[in-house]
């Protein structure tokens, strides 16, 4: 990902990304919504259901209520103001997913779980679904310790993996990544991993779902992640006919919004070429006639998109 390269070492060297700091205070937040089925396996399966429904957008299940930027930033600061308020004056910066910082590696080292083989974050009471931050301070802390990896020869992540982006244990391909390539990725989705991406539209979950620790994922208690109404087990055609105005109304406040509507079409389009190439829709013909009402899109790259949706049933 160039933006963490550009930033060179200032990743991994906390006070030179900001001077001063001597300490690094991490902290996570549960994102599965309240409504989440509680009985063990049970979310997981109904998540995974959702690939056998190929007209089905499916929108990762951290990016369906608030943006997690604004909500744990706000948490940190505040708890920042706390921290101030009992030691004094406090030189600090809060992130979350905001600058380029090494996240899970320090959230690894002061001890909130583990790196599992997906790379991601793994805890022993709560799986991986939650949120990262951190605050930098100016202030001398205790350091915690790092706690004992718990995925043994597991390697369930790495099997289900759609573009096998998970190349070898704890190393992963951000260029095949469904989640990098429907979010950070501009331009045209490489050819040979469009089939690949069946009817995913923004982010993935598996590797996250087939994991055995995220039976222990907590619900949120904030209403702030809460699905919201017209992102799960939305119709591929309906976000597609989405204007920007429409998109920009739908994702306001949502992390979706930083993809903008060019890029939200051509993940769309992806998904609606691979449900025409499986030939199990129910309404081929509504997809066709969808997809030919942007076949002269503005965007170079929605059109690209577009014809090769149309084509991929061929």
């Amino acid at each position: 990902m160039h933006y963490m390269q550009a930033h060179g070492l200032k990743r991994a060297r906390p006070a030179e990304l900001v001077p001063g700091t001597v300490s690094v205070i991490t902290a996570r937040m549960d994102y599965l919504p309240a409504s989440t089925p509680t009985r063990p396996g049970e979310w997981q399966a109904l998540e995974l259901s959702r690939l056998s429904r190929p007209d089905e957008g499916i929108v990762s299940v951290y990016a369906r209520g608030r943006d997690y930027h604004k909500v744990l930033r706000a948490r940190l600061q505040k708890l920042s103001d706390k921290i101030a308020a009992q030691a004094g004056p406090l030189g600090h910066r809060v992130f979350t997913d905001s600058a380029p910082v090494l996240e899970a590696e320090l959230a690894a080292r002061s001890g909130q779980g583990w790196r599992g083989k997906h790379t991601l974050l793994l805890n022993r009471e709560a799986g991986s679904m939650f949120f990262l931050g951190e605050i930098y301070v100016d202030m001398a802390l205790p350091p915690s310790e790092p706690v004992t990896p718990h995925c043994g020869s597991c390697q369930a992540c790495i099997d289900v993996c759609p573009t096998q982006a998970i190349v070898a244990p704890y190393k992963l391909d951000a260029r095949r990544c469904i989640s990098y390539l429907t979010i950070e990725h501009a331009g045209s989705i490489p050819l040979e991993i469009r089939h690949l991406m069946g009817n995913r539209i923004y982010g993935c979950d598996d590797c996250q779902l087939v994991c055995p620790w995220n039976k222990f994922a907590q619900r949120s208690a904030l209403p702030d992640f809460d699905e919201r109404q017209g992102l799960t087990g939305q119709q591929l055609v309906t976000l597609f006919a989405w204007t920007e105005e429409a998109f920009l109304h739908f994702t306001e406040g949502s992390p979706i919004r930083r993809i903008g509507h060019e890029r939200w079409l051509r993940n769309i389009a992806v998904a609606m070429g691979n449900a025409l190439h499986g030939g199990v829709v129910a309404d081929a013909a509504g997809l066709r006639a969808s997809l030919r009402s942007r076949a002269a899109h503005p965007s170079e790259v929605v059109r690209e998109h577009v014809a090769w949706a149309l084509g991929a049933e061929s």
